[in-house]
């Protein structure tokens, strides 16, 4: 298939033709559309579209077959789509709408999204409301002070969690989803008996393209359902119980899922205790951040099929992607078919291949045709597998002068039963501290037992020598995690910096004491 010609719309007009009593979307037990249903759906929410005189579009709706359907409808008209996550702020939402120009949202939320839209003092329009499949959404038109510039040729704006509290808004071309999903076709071997469940919320890109476009372009069959049906509840809140009973369901019988190191964490951990796997998954995909071999090697063993990746939105998501038979633990797999990659001199990753077209107010960014700086430090090893080795800004180096990567000591930390969280700090200084969250009942013993048996683990360099007792979680409400679970590090720093100069004056003093004595 031709990614310029809209693989994923031609794909569902032949899957209507070829197999059009199989279902191409699964809602709540009984709500679903066929292949052969699904042309008609997103040409009737393409017309409405047309009708409201949208120059870009918001979605803010919960996973469902609707959401996909709005999604494809954009596409058809190419139409600008901005997916606005629920796990946003108020202000961060707000930042997306007026970065990228949205003027119409559609959210099957109403209250709660005029109440979001009321409380930072903006304008509504119009209202109007309308079902699609089962669902009632609410149109919402807003009044826009000026058009915003969108490179052309934007098809979707995706907002990078980042490291700072304002998402950047990433703008993709149709072509490069389309070539993303088609690689990721292969890569996974999807094929028409799939059945997806996105866990996932669709307004991350990772699912948008993983999860609804590649079963789409296998024939498969892909299950949307509310993050609560599918055990998840606000930023960290997480039911194992549900999410594995939504995995085994009747109607669901995933075969595929997507999912973050943290909820493979949770699934391997419930498996290790004795909870029955789901029968049917065959390939679960893991990125989002970086994976510990030692987790990876748990869920082997348990013969959960976890499948490691890596990617930026920046460059349509995935980038490479381990597989079946072309598996490699602790690499994040294989580049991807349309993939090219090159490293700076400084080791650090550069891509080609589906690029951003830019970033939402910033048009001279253009990057399609060139090789993007990834900010990861990383190199392929002699049979073409990538590895990922540091984040190049969040390296520090010790007086010593020996080059730490804090991610990799934070995924040793954590995956201990007693630390739920760890951000680590040493920069110019002779030993680390990190910053701790408890998990659930663990004590200050706990935490000094768990360091120890990962400091047996670690270099000396890298080592953890002292810690401090985090205030609350990290969060993407405090802003202290992004969205995929990576940590923003400055807001961190900036809310315990004092705390942690303290220890390192405390140990100096102890030090200095010990010489004198």
């Amino acid at each position: 298939m031709n990614p310029e010609k809209n693989s994923i719309l031609t794909a569902i007009k032949q899957f209507a033709g070829k197999t059009p009593h199989k279902i191409a979307l699964q809602g709540s037990v009984h709500e679903s559309i066929s292949y052969a249903d699904l042309p008609a759906a997103i040409e009737l929410v393409g017309y409405r579209l047309s009708r409201a005189n949208v120059s870009v579009l918001g979605i803010a709706m919960e996973n469902s077959p609707a959401w996909a359907i709005v999604d494809l409808a954009a596409m058809q008209l190419k139409m600008p789509v901005v997916p606005l996550p629920g796990f946003f702020s108020a202000e961060q939402t707000v930042h997306a709408i007026h970065d990228a120009g949205v003027n119409v949202v559609l959210s099957d939320q109403p209250i709660l999204f005029r109440q979001l839209l009321t409380s930072v003092g903006e304008k509504i329009e119009l209202e109007k409301q309308y079902l699609i499949g089962e669902k009632v959404l609410t149109e919402f038109t807003l009044a826009i002070e000026k058009a915003i510039e969108l490179p052309i040729g934007t098809a979707k704006i995706t907002y990078t969690s980042g490291t700072t509290g304002k998402p950047k808004g990433v703008c993709l071309s149709s072509a490069s989803l389309n070539q993303v999903a088609l690689s990721l076709l292969t890569a996974t071997r999807a094929k028409p008996t799939d059945r997806h469940l996105s866990i996932l919320p669709l307004s991350t890109l990772l699912e948008n393209v993983a999860g609804l476009y590649v079963p789409l372009l296998a024939g498969a069959t892909t299950t949307l359902m509310s993050s609560a049906q599918v055990g998840l509840t606000g930023a960290t809140g997480l039911n194992v119980a549900t999410m594995m009973a939504a995995l085994s369901l009747n109607e669901t019988k995933a075969s595929t899922t997507v999912l973050t190191p943290e909820l493979v964490n949770a699934l391997v951990s419930a498996f290790e205790a004795g909870y029955p796997k789901p029968p049917y998954l065959r390939f679960v995909a893991v990125g989002g951040a970086s994976v510990s071999p030692q987790l990876l090697n748990r869920a082997i063993a348990v013969g959960f099929p976890v499948y490691e990746g890596y990617g930026l939105s920046e460059c349509t998501s995935v980038v490479a992607l381990n597989a079946q038979g072309n598996n490699r633990v602790g690499s994040v797999g294989k580049p991807l078919p349309h993939v090219a990659l090159k490293f700076a001199e400084d080791g650090e990753i550069l891509v080609k291949g589906a690029c951003l077209l830019g970033y939402a107010g910033d048009n001279d960014n253009e990057q399609s045709n060139q090789y993007f700086p990834t900010g990861d430090i990383g190199h392929l090893d002699a049979d073409g597998y990538l590895y990922i080795t540091a984040r190049k800004k969040n390296q520090f180096i010790t007086s010593f002068g020996r080059n730490v990567a804090p991610e990799w000591v934070e995924r040793e930390l954590t995956l201990l039963p007693s630390i739920a969280q760890a951000a680590v700090f040493g920069e110019a200084r002779p030993w680390n501290v990190a910053v701790i969250l408890p998990a659930k009942n663990a004590t200050p013993t706990d935490i000094e037992k768990s360091l120890a048996e990962a400091n047996k683990t670690l270099p000396d360099y890298a080592r953890v020598t002292q810690w401090i007792l985090a205030e609350a979680p990290f969060t993407p409400q405090n802003n202290q995690l992004t969205a995929n679970g990576r940590l923003r590090r400055d807001a961190i720093w900036q809310q315990y910096q004092q705390s942690v100069d303290a220890k390192y004056k405390e140990r100096s003093y102890v030090v200095l004491s010990n010489l004198i004595n």
